[in-house]
């Protein structure tokens, strides 16, 4: 059964976080319960271990001899010790592979989900959010599945098994035991409440401050010449604070739990030992079955109790990785219901889509935020056309680019391209027919020959011309590394126009018969926006076809023909 399957027959007022768990923990049942069987049964042989051990000993202390020779005993005390560990460390590294696959395909599942969600949509999560979830928070899931699933699985049988043992020598021990033992699940859920919220807030926290660094970091150049250098660094520090508290508070939780586990533990393994010291000292003549005490029962009980909370320990210390899985499994389940705008078609390569190029829309409609929506005029481009959209800021420009290329769905209306609906199985082919040059200079971190070339092969004389069309001869030649030199991702050494020309040049020197350009003009001087045009009218002269969303009358008036948006009414 597949997690979303799985999830969908519980109860939808159950809390998101636990069904994800669950669905999880359910994929890795088999694997789990595997694991968890083979350290049942190390742990299982410890209580042989123990009885060698009082049996040897006692049998000493009291003149007699024991069951095997000591050359006996301490081979099979050995011999179980070796199986323990190889049972052990077997379930661990089953365990342990299972987490990190369902790990992977939680990150898998993520990164798919957010790959073919439209950059358009406005609940969209920023990429330090993302990387957050990617990088680090989705690994906290693998300790749940590995440590506290197998500590619960144990709990449920080891005390029993270590109480049964206990239980067959003393009935006042093993009853000391089932009333302390209990008393540590119930504080553990108590604090386990507190634990995971806060979790939650660490984690948010942990989201919020990478957000803002990267925030921080596109803004570089304007909080430079804005002067904000001390406002920011005080940003900062706020922000390390405040993730500072949040940390303490899941630390002061877990030393809190450590004391309620080790205080119980503590009292627990002591009420046995004053039981069994006082017997064998006569004082006490009643728990055990028709005679009294001998020191090799007493030993052997006093080996057992520490055992019989040894599961009850691992649950407690794992209980915190449960916490924090259900805050990382919230934020994972959360992201999987938003109700995000996606990207139209599967995000794959595909074959060009044929015929020439035509777009037609009708009575498109979409709704940028659910407090308003936005209406376009019917509209058709064909081939060779250079077509400018204009209206003023927030009518929609750049949504309306978005949706011709396919990389947002519109509520209502239709769109055609080359004859076919722009739908799932088309929008792929016609992606690979165009070319979009953003408002915003987004690079790979990579070489800006890379940067030009995207995913086509190099080719030296394209490249050439690619270069010589966009004015970047200069500027390669100015960099320490010339065509090599690499880019980050906000295009580290180059000017916003010297940005805008790199992208340009990717518009030469791709095949794309189709450019949509957001903005191309935008925050440049006028002698670097009269050159993109003129780069621009080039790109039309060879035949290319332009949709261009602008503010800029002289690129308007350069075009082919204009569309207006108006707000609507």
């Amino acid at each position: 059964m597949s997690r979303s399957s799985a999830a969908s027959h519980v109860n939808p007022a159950a809390d998101p976080a636990m069904v994800r768990l669950g669905a999880l923990t359910r994929q890795a049942k088999a694997s789990l319960t595997l694991a968890a069987g083979l350290s049942i049964a190390a742990n299982l042989l410890y209580i042989g271990q123990a009885w060698i051990v009082a049996d040897g000993f006692g049998s000493l202390a009291a003149g007699e001899k024991p069951m095997l020779s000591p050359l006996m005993a301490a081979g099979a005390f050995l011999l179980l010790a070796f199986i323990r560990h190889a049972l052990d460390a077997l379930g661990g590294r089953i365990a342990f592979l299972a987490a990190q696959k369902a790990v992977a395909e939680e990150r898998s599942g993520f990164i798919r989900r957010n790959l073919l969600r439209s950059p358009f949509a406005p609940d969209l999560a920023s990429s330090a959010a993302g990387a957050a979830i990617i990088g680090g928070k989705v690994d906290l899931i693998a300790p749940f599945l590995s440590r506290y699933r197998l500590a619960a699985m144990k709990v449920s049988i080891m005390p029993f098994a270590i109480l049964a043992a206990v239980a067959t020598v003393s009935w006042v021990a093993s009853l000391v035991l089932l009333i302390s033992g209990p008393l540590i699940p119930v504080f553990m859920a108590l604090v386990g409440m507190a634990a995971r919220d806060a979790s939650e807030k660490h984690l948010a926290e942990t989201g919020t401050l990478n957000s803002l660094l990267l925030e921080r970091l596109n803004a570089l150049a304007d909080i430079k010449l804005l002067n904000g250098r001390e406002a920011m660094v005080d940003q900062f520090f706020t922000s390390a604070d405040q993730l500072r508290q949040k940390t303490m508070a899941v630390l002061r939780l877990a030393f809190l739990s450590s004391t309620v586990l080790e205080l119980f533990s503590a009292l627990g393994v002591a009420m046995v030992a004053v039981y069994v010291g006082f017997s064998l000292l006569g004082t006490l003549n009643f728990g055990v079955y028709g005679h009294s005490m001998t020191l090799t029962e007493g030993m052997f009980m006093l080996l057992l109790a520490p055992e019989f909370f040894t599961p009850l320990r691992d649950l407690a210390s794992a209980w915190h990785d449960k916490a924090a899985a259900l805050a990382a499994a919230k934020e994972l389940a959360d992201d999987e219901t938003k109700a995000t705008a996606r990207i139209i078609g599967h995000g794959k390569t595909a074959e060009p889509l044929a015929g020439p190029i035509e777009i037609i829309a009708n009575g498109l409609m979409t709704r940028p935020s659910k407090w308003y929506e936005l209406q376009y005029p019917d509209l058709k481009i064909t081939a060779g056309e250079a077509v400018a959209l204009t209206g003023p800021s927030g009518v929609g420009k750049s949504t309306l680019l978005a949706l011709l290329a396919g990389l947002k769905a519109p509520e209502n209306g239709a769109i055609t391209v080359c004859g076919v609906p722009l739908d799932d199985g088309h929008a792929d082919r016609w992606r690979a027919r165009l070319c979009w040059i953003g408002q915003s200079a987004r690079f790979l971190s990579g070489s800006i020959q890379a940067n030009i070339c995207w995913s086509q092969p190099y080719d030296a004389a394209r490249m050439a011309k690619a270069l010589d069309s966009a004015g970047l001869g200069e500027v390669i030649a100015s960099l320490p590394n010339g065509i090599a030199t690499r880019l980050g991702e906000n295009g580290n050494r180059l000017s916003g126009g010297e940005a805008r020309r790199v992208l340009l040049a990717r518009a030469f020197y791709s095949h794309a018969d189709l450019l949509f350009f957001d903005e191309p003009t935008a925050d440049l001087d006028r002698h670097t926006a009269e050159w993109i045009t003129r780069a621009l009218m080039q790109l039309k002269t060879e035949g290319r076809t332009l949709l261009v969303a602008t503010h800029d009358r002289r690129l308007a008036a350069e075009l082919d023909r204009e569309i207006r948006l108006e707000v609507a009414a």
